[in-house]
């Protein structure tokens, strides 16, 4: 994971950062309008296009975020107690961002570290 929190959030993120760009770029293209008068239609155009290409990779993400979140597992975080939902083996709290994960194999149980090292 690219910015230590849950799977879910991070794919929100990113359809959020897809929204932002395509306003940004429409935005950008109006403005082609403003200073260039009547040649700034084709700036304008090319512009608006992207940014609408942008904004529908936007809907595509978060449609395909709210798909995950209805499949993925509850539980609780044992850190702040929260219900949480996990995609996969590993993921993060979507509150405290600990690491949880439902494998046996890949737990690690903080008290044996300590024991282990008295």
């Amino acid at each position: 994971m690219f910015f230590k929190s849950s799977k879910i959030n991070e794919f929100r993120l990113w359809g959020l950062l897809f929204t932002l760009f395509g306003m940004g770029l429409m935005i950008l293209g109006t403005s082609g309008i403003v200073f260039w008068g009547q040649a700034g239609k084709w700036f304008a155009g090319v512009f608006m296009v992207i940014g609408m290409i942008a904004m529908l990779l936007s809907v595509g993400v978060y449609f395909w975020a709210g798909m995950l979140s209805t499949s993925a597992v509850i539980l609780i975080c044992p850190e702040c107690n929260r219900h949480t939902k996990i995609l996969g083996k590993t993921d993060r709290c979507m509150y405290c961002k600990t690491k949880l994960t439902l494998d046996p194999n890949e737990a690690t149980d903080l008290d044996e570290g300590i024991t282990e090292k008295a």
